[in-house]
């Protein structure tokens, strides 16, 4: 593509001289895409590079990184290598042009005039290569949550000199795992919140602005989703719109999905996720499952740390809220996992001995190494619920249940109130490793739990809840948490004596047990049977722990309020619609509910 655009030095001095200490030449560009819009893109080249150099590019609708403290704070290692790196706010974003559309699909390829962040990035790679000097041919792409999943987009027809990618923390499918729903349950808080951050203002990050401290509150007066629009937002944010007219698996959420998109993959992709990813978990294991299905090359890697969203680099990442991991682990992974990746695939150094997943074990604290994910090892045990609150390796023998009364009026909160809002920081980012006794006496949650282990229970794999619940209403909503019980004594961190901790969980919007596309109604009254994935893990439960399981119905406002009673479209429900449930959760010979773990023998 012809450069027809200016590059106009940025780091200048009032008196227009560049500053005598800085490590790197900046510069800004307008880069043209294919059908005429400009994208707004920070360049930094080291100023006393030896030799051509690699550009790394980060694509972002936050806007783009512009100066060299902030380069430095966020890649470190990677500056200490040598590339050129290369920032870009995507279009209609900050300072590009264009129009912003929230996770624009994939083009019609078939459409040559079609564009979309892949055509983007393609013609972004295609301008460096020809316009900034010093570059060695190859250029690397990287990014965290909406970036990785920009990063992604680049690699369903990769330019061919993108020789390298690390997707990080990526969305995969927004109905089923990721940010705006699990299992078709809406994300309300952060739904609602986000919509406002990135649709409110063009060249901003804002937040809607309550006026109550306890946004638990604050949602459960708004009431039914249909007083949204009609007492604030009155249609002006596209995504609730797009929430509102889209409330079931259909082509709008279809076609944003990487399933029918993610094929053999193309170029050297490092996925990298966190244990406890309080937006995207779901994301960078599924386009790591996916593109695995085809990849005689071996260019698909998995890195799984003990973070939450970004926090590998964020934090150093020796512990997350009270739990501690003994080590940097941030550190770890850019300096031995990282910089070497890059630095192999795109300045021909070091090997290529990646390990196909690499893998820290929480609860014991250590990084594993598995040439298979999930892992042979594992082998599936189902650990059952039982009378009296107890949970077993055996089978039930007997008939039983054990049931709760579920008041949308009263729902149980998805972390400690007040619950601050999700934007700016407050208890968001470390929510998913809150110590659990908070709920665990609630009437409206119930409780199953093992002895004291006499040895260690591993597991690494997929975990799955098959769970045989009735409920008195037409609709409902099943969480299931599973969670490791610290002993009452523990004189090392007296903090954790009997915490609670929560390693996987999961939601499932009870229309949806047959069909994400075509919703049901529920059968009152009547045993039915739901399969919750609670995906994959890597955890030992030490001896003297417990694991734990709960069931609950409510989960809010982290996911809205069922109104357990049937409607066509939640999102247009009244206040009227919502009703208590009397829920069931069996635990018979007949209907044995039970979690399938993946323990490593």
């Amino acid at each position: 593509m012809q450069a027809v655009l200016r590059l106009i030095p940025l780091c200048m001095a009032a008196a227009g001289a560049l500053a005598e200490d800085a490590a790197f030449e900046k510069r800004e560009a307008m880069i043209p895409a294919r059908d005429g819009v400009r994208l707004h893109t920070v360049l930094f080249t080291p100023r006393d590079a030896s030799g051509p150099l690699p550009i790394l590019l980060e694509r972002t609708p936050y806007g783009a990184t512009d100066s060299e403290k902030a380069l430095a704070a966020r890649y470190p290692h990677l500056v200490a290598d040598g590339y050129i790196f290369a920032f870009q706010d995507i279009r209609g974003r900050f300072k590009s042009e264009g129009q912003f559309v929230m996770q624009r699909p994939p083009r019609d390829p078939k459409d040559p005039r079609s564009i979309d962040e892949g055509t983007d990035a393609w013609d972004t790679i295609e301008w460096m290569i020809h316009n900034v000097s010093g570059n060695n041919g190859r250029v690397g792409i990287l990014g965290i949550s909406y970036g990785g999943w920009l990063t992604t987009m680049a690699l369903l027809d990769p330019h061919p000199a993108l020789k390298a990618a690390s997707e990080q923390a990526s969305p995969a499918d927004m109905f089923l795992g990721d940010d705006f729903h699990h299992n078709g349950a809406f994300r309300l808080s952060y739904g609602f919140e986000y919509a406002a951050m990135m649709e409110t203002a063009k060249e901003a990050n804002t937040h809607f602005e309550f006026d109550r401290a306890d946004t638990y509150q604050w949602y459960l007066d708004l009431g039914a989703l249909s007083n949204v629009n009609d007492r604030y937002l009155h249609g002006t944010l596209p995504t609730w719109n797009d929430f509102v007219n889209h409330p079931n698996y259909d082509e709008f959420w279809q076609k944003q999905a990487f399933p029918r998109y993610i094929h053999s993959p193309k170029v050297p992709n490092l996925n990298v996720g966190g244990w406890w990813d309080q937006e995207d978990f779901y994301g960078p294991l599924k386009i790591y499952e996916l593109f695995e299905k085809d990849d005689p090359a071996h260019l698909n890697y998995l890195v799984a740390g003990p973070w939450n969203h970004g926090g590998w680099a964020r934090m150093d990442g020796s512990r997350l809220g009270e739990i501690p991991f003994d080590s940097n682990t941030s550190k770890f992974f850019k300096a031995s996992i990282e910089a070497p990746w890059f630095a192999y695939w795109l300045k021909d150094k070091g090997a290529r001995d990646f390990p196909e997943a690499m893998v820290f074990e929480t609860g014991a604290n250590r990084w594993e190494r598995y040439d298979s994910w999930p892992p042979r090892s594992a082998q599936p045990s189902n650990l059952y619920f039982r009378a009296n609150g107890r949970l077993s390796f055996e089978a039930p023998a007997d008939d039983g249940s054990d049931s709760y009364l579920s008041d949308p009026a009263h729902p149980v909160p998805y972390r400690h109130r007040p619950i601050s809002p999700t934007y700016p920081g407050g208890g968001w980012p470390a929510w998913l490793v809150e110590d659990q006794r908070f709920v665990e006496n609630r009437p409206d949650v119930l409780t199953w739990q093992t002895e004291p282990l006499k040895q260690e229970v591993h597991i690494a794999g997929d975990i799955m809840a098959e769970l045989f619940a009735a409920t008195t209403g037409s609709d409902s909503d099943w969480v299931v948490k599973l969670i490791d019980v610290y002993p009452e004594s523990n004189p090392e961190n007296p903090s954790l004596a009997g915490y609670e901790l929560m390693v996987a969980d999961e939601i499932l919007r009870g229309r949806f047990r047959e069909s994400f596309e075509i919703p049901r109604p529920i059968v009152p009254n009547q045993p039915t049977a739901y399969r919750i994935d609670l995906h994959t893990n890597d955890h030992a439960f030490a001896k003297g722990h417990r694991i734990m399981v709960q069931v609950q119905s409510t989960w809010f406002p982290l996911y809205d309020r069922n109104p357990q009673k049937y409607v066509e479209n939640i999102f247009l429900a009244k206040d009227a619609d919502y009703q208590k449930a009397q829920q069931t959760v069996y635990r018979s010979r007949q209907y044995p509910s039970h979690v399938v773990l993946p323990v490593v023998r």
